[in-house]
């Protein structure tokens, strides 16, 4: 169970570095983007993003499944809390991140950008936890 729980937390480590990043650095920089481009742009974006985060969700995912219920007596109670922290996490990501990101898509629209960033406050501080919890694992 040790090498899952090192997988887990190192899927959720990366997963919140890229989370802060996108949150400071890179959406607040689609305003700049905007324009007849945008389309394009916004589409590249999805599918080169998909190919970096899609891999580590799974991967946190399916680890902290493993862990909520095969890990040690001492761990389960961390281990629900960020499985229902990623729980958070997956339902923002569907439920209001990806409409967004599909809006966006379909040209610029200012509204939809500052509503994906504010929105996505929720799943960097989500991520920030987790990696709490996680570290907190790996402690005991």
């Amino acid at each position: 169970m040790t090498s899952v729980l090192q997988l887990h937390a190192a899927s959720t480590l990366a997963m919140t570095g890229l989370i802060w990043f996108v949150q400071i650095v890179h959406y607040p920089l689609f305003r700049f983007a905007a324009g007849e481009g945008f389309p394009g742009f916004a589409t590249s974006h999805q599918h080169r993003t998909a190919f970096v985060v899609l891999p580590l969700m799974v991967t946190e995912l399916a680890t902290a499944l493993l862990l909520a219920v095969a890990g040690g007596a001492g761990s389960k109670g961390l281990a629900a809390w960020g499985l229902a922290l990623l729980a958070a996490i997956w339902l923002s990501t569907a439920l209001v991140q990806v409409p967004l990101h599909r809006r966006l898509a379909q040209g610029f629209d200012g509204h939809a950008a500052g509503v994906l960033v504010k929105s996505n406050w929720l799943r960097t501080a989500a991520w920030s936890a987790k990696s709490v919890i996680a570290l907190g694992m790996l402690a005991t």
